[in-house]
């Protein structure tokens, strides 16, 4: 298993849709619109949020299975998801993108390695202009990995896997038959963090009730009903090995080769066992008001020892637990405590009063968008783009999405559970100069797909993305700006330094000025690495964080770096070409050929190049880029909303474009765009949204299992032309997290109350949010 370290005191809208939606409205407020912000119409009153009323009126409820949004409950570290019954006991039921997984952010495994990879077996020599030859972990083509099988055990070691799946079962060891599973009600309250699950199996009443406790990786269990006195309803506990698939579900239950369960110690209640895969091994706790019996290799059921109620807790530990585990009303005690805190001392934003039909949905999706981060996205390691939920990737983390994760919770008041993950670039920054120095520049390079051990994994993408190097410098200053703290400087100071390093000596001089590329993939990416150069956004992304940097030796009564100045003088200014920004500077014609028809109507795909991620907006959003002209970022924005491909932007570029309009003044744009009515932006009840992707091959009915090898058809959640990859995508709530605190808190700068929300329709209070930069 990787070795990880955690501190536990630390944790306490296709084209016509479009047209209709957003340019027709968007085109006619444009010609009446001021272009400063005006205020909301209600200032927030001085009358505090009701932050329970504001959080417990969007309980998540559920009377049946929606077999794309299972429930996650979880602490940052430890992610449960649970069916309808509030445990693992049916999924079967459940989309093949939505498996009941138990995932921990320090339990991970790599496959064995006969044949000794390292790193350096996935490298291949790549020009880069003025340097000579560097090494990338390119994969020119999918195919590469037939020639070199280093790159596919590169990629998929280390994995994240599932730890346990919990679920009823009859005293016997028979599971339970769904088809006697009625009335069933499920209810989360998000104010205590409690799961409560009701239902009659075999026409008998059941309860369940579920949660996970704050501080330990363990699962809170308690069943009540009359089955349970009757020794007929009980709890299984089985651990999975690791299937090679990995992707979406890493169970697989032969138990085959290197593995074993091992028991530790056991008493009446309580069992401890070590659990072994490879070379990966982890503890594990039962423990219970019942009896506990070893139903197999690698499972046990516990039933009722006299009474109709029932409580386990299945605790995990990475290594052995030196604390005990607590008594099971302590623990209750605590998860009620912690999630109350949670909410009540955190920011919040309450749009009660609004008359714009929307405001209570935004509402909602901002409230499940908080709760789904904290189980998700505040862990010790950068979150992966499923979170716990399951597998993309091979759960492995972007660290290109870690602000889009994670950015919030410092501007929302909770900066300590952003810090949980800055430990990890500390941990790791020996690793980046490392790889800095392998490409002859100072500084720290950070990794794009990654695990807990910090190396880059090959792709045909991965190794020419840069837009993650500033982002330490983005998070530290959002932890800093939080509360100014000087202890912030000295934890970070370093981290900034060495990040500020590489942000000054990667680009590549040429004629008087510094170039990002070639070699580079912007955010966009669908670009020819070999040829790309000056993206917009990047551009300007690397000369704030430089500037921010050179904030902080400021702050720290240090004196300004000479040679970060002179990178700041002369990285070279975001291309444009007829008034409007560029994507990259080697295109120029860019925007003449997006409007082309072919390109409008989606008939020329490798010429076109006006889809994916419009991220030349963020240099006026995400940040305050400081030499962007508002105007022709205004016109920029305008050509995007006329001439993109929108049908297959993700779940992130909705409220990315929503902050360029909050900073372009155009409060409604802004609002519109959170509300497109795309693929990626469909709000689930557990409030997920989706990934789906493009693929002409896609149909009404899609192929789905259908239990013992067998395959059914179901239909396509998304129509014809679209394939769901995944059903969950957590940057979409980390994002929207971004969006909605820069408009309700404003930004360095701005002025009124709410500045990103328009002045009619909305009344917006908020409490506790720090401004965007």
């Amino acid at each position: 298993m990787v070795s990880t370290t955690r501190t536990r005191t630390q944790r306490s809208i296709t084209a016509a849709c479009l047209a209709l939606l957003v340019a027709a409205p968007m085109a006619a407020r444009a010609q009446t619109a001021e272009r400063a912000v005006a205020p909301v119409s209600a200032v927030a009153p001085a009358v505090p949020i009701d932050r329970q009323a504001l959080v417990t009126r969007h309980n998540v409820t559920l009377t049946e299975i929606d077999r794309h949004a299972p429930i996650m409950l979880g602490n940052g570290e430890l992610g449960f998801t649970a069916d309808i019954t509030g445990l693992q006991t049916f999924p079967e039921q459940y989309s093949e993108l939505a498996p009941l997984l138990t995932m921990a952010q320090w339990a991970w495994h790599s496959f064995p390695n006969p044949e000794g990879y390292t790193e350096q077996s996935g490298l291949i020599q790549v020009p880069v202009p003025g340097r000579g030859e560097q090494p990338y972990a390119w994969m020119r083509s999918w195919a590469d990995a037939e020639s070199n099988p280093a790159y596919t055990w590169l990629r998929a070691n280390p994995h994240r896997f599932s730890l346990s799946r919990i679920g009823l079962t009859l005293a016997d060891g028979a599971p339970l038959d769904f088809a006697k599973i009625t009335a069933t009600t499920q209810m989360l309250d998000l104010w205590t963090g409690s799961l409560t699950s009701r239902f009659t199996y075999d026409g008998q009443p059941v309860e369940v009730v579920t949660r996970v406790h704050p501080a330990l990786d363990m699962v809170m269990v308690e069943v009540e009903s009359s089955l349970v006195a009757s020794g007929g309803l009980g709890v299984r506990v089985r651990y999975p090995s690791v299937d090679p698939a990995i992707n979406p579900d890493p169970t697989n239950w032969e138990n085959k080769g290197a593995q074993s369960v091992a028991i530790v110690a056991q008493t009446d209640h309580e069992v401890r066992i070590r659990r072994t895969i490879d070379e990966t091994s982890f503890n594990s706790a039962i423990v219970t008001s019942g009896r506990i019996a070893r139903a197999g290799d690698a499972e046990f059921g516990v039933a009722s020892a006299g009474g109709d109620r029932l409580t386990v807790m299945i605790r995990f530990d990475q290594a052995e637990p030196t604390a005990a585990t607590p008594a099971f009303a302590e623990g209750v005690a605590a998860v009620t405590a912690h999630w109350r805190d949670f909410w009540a001392n955190g920011g919040a934003v309450d749009f009660s009063g609004s008359t714009d039909p929307r405001a209570a949905e935004l509402e909602r999706r901002v409230v499940l968008s908080q709760y789904l981060s904290a189980v998700n996205g505040a862990g010790e390691l950068p979150p992966q783009e499923e979170g716990l939920f399951s597998n993309s990737w091979y759960g492995k983390f972007h660290l290109e999405m870690h602000p889009w994760h994670s950015g919030w919770q410092a501007i929302w008041g909770h900066a300590d559970l952003l810090e949980r993950s800055l430990p990890w670039y500390l941990g790791n920054l020996d690793n980046a100069r490392a790889e800095a120095a392998r490409h002859s520049v100072r500084g720290a390079w950070w990794p794009k797909m990654t695990g807990p051990e910090g190396r880059n994994s090959p792709s045909l993408v991965s190794p020419f993305i840069m837009w993650q190097q500033p982002h330490p410098i983005l998070l530290a200053e959002l932890v800093w700006r939080a509360d100014n703290d000087p202890a912030v400087l000295d934890r970070y100071g370093e981290l900034v330094e060495s990040t500020a390093d590489l942000l000054a000596s990667w680009p590549i001089e040429r004629d008087g000025r510094l170039n990002l590329g070639s070699p580079m993939i912007p955010a966009q990416e669908n670009y020819d690495p070999l040829t790309t150069t000056n993206p917009t956004f990047e551009l300007e992304y690397f000369r704030w964080a430089l500037e921010t940097a050179q904030q902080w030796r400021v702050r720290k009564g240090q004196a300004r770096r000479t040679d970060w100045d002179q990178a700041l003088a002369k990285i070279a200014p975001p291309p444009m070409h007829d008034g409007l920004y560029l994507p990259i500077e080697n295109l120029p014609d860019f925007w003449e050929t997006a409007a082309s028809d072919a390109c409008r109507e989606h008939a020329a795909a490798a010429q076109c190049k006006n889809r994916d991620h419009p991220s030349f907006l963020m240099a006026y959003g995400f940040i305050p880029g400081a030499r962007i002209d508002p105007e022709a970022m205004r016109r920029t924005f305008e050509a995007v909303e006329a001439n993109w491909d929108v049908r297959q932007t993700w779940g992130w570029d909705l409220p990315m474009m929503a902050m360029t309009a909050a900073r372009l003044g155009e409060p409604e744009k802004a609002v519109d765009w959170l509300f497109a009515d795309l693929k990626n932006n469909q709000w689930g009840v557990t409030g997920m949204t989706p990934r789906v992707h493009l693929d002409e091959h896609a149909d009404e009915l899609v192929p789905v299992s259908a239990g013992a090898g067998g395959v059914a058809m179901a239909i396509n959640p998304d129509g014809p032309g679209y394939r769901r990859a995944a059903e969950t995508y957590f940057p979409s709530n980390g994002s929207l997290l971004m969006a909605v605190g820069l408009m309700a808190a404003g930004w360095d700068g701005s002025t009124g109350h709410a500045p990103g929300f328009p002045k009619d329709g909305w009344t917006v209070r908020v409490e506790g949010l720090t401004p965007a930069p």
